[in-house]
């Protein structure tokens, strides 16, 4: 065993205890985070809305609070953004995470508090360490530096005290020093908004160091990484960094991008580690390497429920942790110390252990396009076709779109299989036209097409008459309530489509 990682198993003994505990006594342990988030927050204004200070047990609380999505909460939202606060939440609320939108707001601000920071947030990349730490104990991971690729947006004022930006921003913020010791760039570097500029400044810093780890979004970090090769002429990142061992990654599907990691870190020795976190918390890791699955954290100040995702429409189906069943596909429900009570957060899981309580992450309540963090929804399509449409002339009978995977140095785009009533003139204006209606009503669409940072202009390929028929009547989904699939977060229907044009 290395000394730096003896070391940091000794300083993560007590929390190893800890986890194992909840491990042990799920229920119990969730019992004890509903119970102590209703009494914090039992004074706050949505507390007494809906009588926290009369409810003692799980089904009172799904009785009096219902199931919601972040337009239920706009109004609560709204006014601590504001600067009102006991609205949600009992201590200040002092900065906002700023994700990709819903069908009524180009973004979402979801509240983070002190306590969310502490005690969800930042503990789960703590808790990374310590998993790690026990695993490969003659690691040599912790006498270098790890690489994080923050996001795009600084921190900016709501108008009252708070701040609001990427979750990234808000961490570098607030990781207190001794947490953040061996993390390259510096903070104002990883701040830098302009992500071209970013990245180049990255290179300058941290080629000479001695980076053993990186972590963040597959995607993003692709990028980073053969920006790295191009900035020093080499032909993988082993050349680049000898010693780097570990990848943690989140945020969205990794296998797409598995092979390409696999080819610029040619070694058996490197590791990946998912977890997953978002703007909303931080609920699951990967704790055992031989399984593609991940450990759900109880104790967070986190309370999940779960809602059959065949029940979507009768919310009182959701069901406490203990209610789950492998092999069913869930929408995560979550009551946190960020101020967010009973809120679907619009993700979906499947439970592969119930003891202990283990994860896959199955996909989104809706059709998505989240192929480079995009999250890509069917409104935000409608909208921008409507908009493509005005503009040109044209008439779109049906349509369907999916991600362009990023190659060895290529990026990634979207490719759109339309079929036409009324084809446009100029069908670069057409595609302009989508793509700009696109960054208007999705800031993380916005984002990843910045400079053509990750995204790069769509691809539109018109089909034939009938070839969406044609293409439903092969997989035997005409008539009735069939409908043809708008968005796909792979090329599975992309590639069938196609295969039935040749």
């Amino acid at each position: 065993m290395s000394l730096l990682t003896q070391l940091v198993n000794l300083f993560f003994s007590q929390r190893r205890g800890e986890i194992d505990f909840f491990m042990q006594h799920p229920a119990r342990v969730q019992q004890q985070q509903l119970e102590r988030l209703l009494t914090q927050a039992g004074g706050t204004v949505f507390g007494r809305d809906h009588g926290f200070g009369k409810i003692r047990t799980s089904e009172a609380y799904a009785a009096a609070v219902p199931v919601a999505d972040y337009d239920s909460f706009s109004e609560y939202i709204g006014r601590t953004r504001t600067g009102e606060q006991n609205v949600l939440w009992p201590t200040e609320i002092k900065w906002f995470a700023k994700s990709s939108g819903t069908t009524s707001a180009k973004s979402k601000f979801i509240p983070v508090s002190d306590e969310g920071l502490s005690g969800c947030h930042l503990r789960g990349p703590m808790d990374v360490i310590c998993f790690f730490a026990g695993l490969y104990p003659k690691s040599g991971v912790f006498g270098g530096r790890t690489l994080t690729l923050g996001g795009s947006h600084r921190l900016e004022s709501t108008g009252g005290r708070a701040q609001e930006g990427d979750l990234s921003a808000i961490l570098i913020e607030n990781t207190p020093k001794w947490a953040s010791w061996r993390r390259t760039p510096r903070p104002e570097t990883a701040l830098i908004p302009d992500f071209a500029e970013k990245v180049q400044a990255i290179c300058r810093e941290a080629v000479p160091q001695r980076v053993t780890s990186f972590a963040g979004v597959p995607s993003w970090n692709l990028v980073l990484m053969n920006r790295v090769l191009e900035y020093t002429g080499k032909q993988n990142i082993l050349e680049v960094w000898p010693e780097m061992e570990l990848f943690v990654h989140g945020g969205m599907n990794f296998n797409p991008y598995r092979e390409q990691y696999r080819r610029i870190f040619p070694s058996d020795t490197m590791k990946y580690m998912e977890t997953y976190n978002a703007s909303e918390g931080f609920f699951a890791i990967q704790d055992d390497p031989s399984r593609d699955d991940m450990l759900l954290m109880l104790d967070y100040g986190v309370y999940y429920e779960f809602l059959p995702v065949s029940d979507l429409g009768d919310p009182s189906k959701a069901v406490p942790l203990e209610g789950v069943k492998q092999g069913v596909n869930y929408a995560m429900i979550i009551s946190t110390s960020n101020g967010l009570w009973r809120y679907q957060i619009g993700d979906t899981v499947e439970f592969t252990s119930l003891a202990p309580y283990k994860i896959k992450i199955t996909g989104r309540t809706k059709h998505f396009i989240n192929a480079f963090g995009e999250e890509l929804i069917i409104d935000n399509a409608e909208t921008a076709l409507q908009a493509a449409c005005a503009a040109t002339g044209a008439l779109v009978s049906d349509y369907t779109a999916g991600p362009i995977y990023m190659g060895d140095r290529s990026k990634g785009s979207h490719q759109w299989l339309i079929e036409f009533n009324r084809a446009p003139e100029d069908m670069d204006q057409f595609t302009d036209c989508l793509d700009r209606e696109l960054q208007h009503v999705n800031s993380d669409y916005e984002a990843k097409r910045f400079r053509d940072t990750t995204l790069m202009r769509p691809t539109v390929t018109v089909l034939s008459e009938g070839a969406f028929y044609r293409w439903m009547k092969s997989r035997g989904k005409t008539g009735g309530q069939n409908k043809v699939p708008r968005l796909c977060n792979d090329r599975t229907y992309i590639e069938q489509l196609l295969a039935i044009e040749k």
